[in-house]
């Protein structure tokens, strides 16, 4: 079978669930859905979590893609799991980044994302 027909089946909605429930099951901290339809042309949502030290990011990650494949959706790229402190799992319609506290703190994608929207909106954030 194709896996891209597979991959049909699978909703932009069931693969974040299945994301979520899979860093759930592995204990993330803090996990966060940024819906970025519309604004970003690579993806439909992003994932964030943490995870206490670099095996536990490993873990999540390999978790991530394990359950992803067992629902027909292989990833088209996995960046950062030797190191572990910031493990990206790109799933097409869902890219999951997976770190260590202090490199989450310091990239601050959710504010990253948070003055795009506002840029495109026209909030002037300086008042």
């Amino acid at each position: 079978m194709n896996i891209q027909t597979v991959r049909d089946d699978l909703s932009t909605d069931q693969l974040q669930q299945l994301v979520v429930s899979s860093l759930e099951d592995f204990k993330a901290i803090d996990i966060m859905v940024i819906d970025v339809s519309g604004r970003s042309p690579l993806t439909e949502r992003l994932v964030i979590a943490s995870g206490t030290s670099t095996r536990h990011v490993k873990s999540m990650a390999e978790n991530v893609i394990v359950k992803a494949k067992a629902a027909g959706c292989r990833p088209l790229g996995v960046e950062g799991a030797r190191e572990g402190e910031w493990v990206l799992v790109d799933l097409n319609d869902v890219i999951v980044h997976l770190m260590l506290p202090q490199t989450r703190a310091f990239y601050n994608l959710e504010k990253l994302w948070e003055a795009s929207a506002d840029r495109r909106n026209g909030v002037n954030s300086s008042n």
